[in-house]
């Protein structure tokens, strides 16, 4: 009987354990986002701008990992792609707002022009968690487009 307890204090660790891991795997670093930025740039070199833009929408494509997608603007502010919401493409967000009021694509479009690439803070809806969260942007402008992704930060 003692062993039979042990064993299933042994599996119910072991549970508890791979929850932490799988709640944490969840999140996206500020590292894979920026590596996603990467990865999308370079598949977009390589397959034109056509094909990646549809790959980069693709809800089940490789450009979607947990709350890690790509979102793409032309310099005017038109959103070119969204990897987690699909009615946003089409559309000029320039006057888009977070939740604390920030325009935080015109934003983000200014530096980019401005510099090339960086890192933008915000607050924007998470899709894993279905919550408005801080989220760290990184992006990149590659001719007439800026290409993004971010990760969301749990701990503000």
């Amino acid at each position: 009987m003692k062993k039979l307890v042990m064993r299933g204090m042994a599996v119910l660790v072991l549970l508890c354990f791979a929850g932490i891991a799988v709640a944490g795997e969840k999140r996206a670093t500020t590292a894979e986002a920026e590596a996603m930025v990467k990865k999308a740039i370079k598949y977009l070199k390589q397959n034109g701008k056509d094909k990646a833009l549809a790959e980069f929408n693709n809800p089940k494509g490789k450009f979607i990992d947990r709350d890690l997608y790509i979102t793409v603007y032309d310099l005017n502010g038109n959103c070119l792609a969204h990897g987690a919401n699909s009615k946003m493409v089409g559309k000029n967000l320039i006057d888009l707002r977070d939740a604390d009021g920030k325009y935080h694509v015109k934003e983000r479009l200014e530096i980019a022009k401005a510099k090339g690439k960086g890192w933008h803070d915000f607050k924007w809806g998470n899709p894993v968690t279905h919550k408005i969260e801080h989220k760290t942007m990184y992006f990149e402008k590659v001719d007439d487009l800026v290409i993004a992704s971010g990760a969301y930060k749990a701990d503000q």
